[in-house]
């Protein structure tokens, strides 16, 4: 059973932004530029919203480490034709809403199937573990070498693990024609 209600399938997606008090929306292609874009944008419109500083802070960190997923991950991949010194761009969702006082980020992209097991695990792992023992393990991992096949310093998921005040939600699809599945979480600030 899913820890996401079902309202996370693809097809819903757009109406599901729009039953919420929503912050923030972006589906398209995701490259540095954009982010940077989106960011200012998302920090005007949190700090429209009243949110307190640690609140602004944990957010705006959230939704850069969710951006940056999809830019390293998403398997909907964009490159421009003989540009390959240009960043490629890939394809996601990202939105940010608020309810009843709460804030939620949400993303989605597909991502390969055979990655899918491994990022079960470990955000799982992360669902299991007290407050204390993410920033023990964020620590950690600060000291440790980057994972080979990290895109990043593998800090992605413990950063909003630590920032959220829930666990981390997540759904994946299942596997299409294509070999991938899409990939949903949902942070709560």
């Amino acid at each position: 059973m899913s820890v996401i209600e079902r309202e996370w399938e693809w097809a819903d997606f757009y109406s599901y932004v729009e039953r919420r008090d929503v912050i923030f929306y972006y589906v398209g292609y995701f490259s540095q530029t954009i982010i940077a874009a989106m960011a200012d944008a998302v920090k005007l419109r949190v700090e429209h919203t009243g949110a307190v500083a640690q609140t602004r802070r944990k957010l705006f960190s959230s939704f850069i480490e969710m951006a940056q997923n999809i830019l390293h991950y998403s398997s909907d991949l964009h490159e421009k034709e003989g540009q390959a010194t240009e960043p490629s761009m890939r394809h996601g969702a990202v939105f940010i809403s608020l309810t009843e006082g709460r804030y939620y980020l949400h993303c989605a992209n597909p991502v390969r199937s055979e990655i899918v097991e491994s990022l079960r695990e470990k955000l799982a792992h992360l669902r299991s573990l007290t407050i204390d023992e993410i920033k023990s393990e964020y620590k950690e991992m600060l000291r440790a070498e980057t994972p080979p096949d990290s895109k990043g310093a593998g800090l992605g998921f413990l950063t909003m693990a630590r920032d959220a005040s829930a666990p981390l939600d997540f759904e994946f699809s299942p596997a299409a024609a294509d070999d991938t599945s899409m990939f949903y979480l949902r942070a709560t600030i």
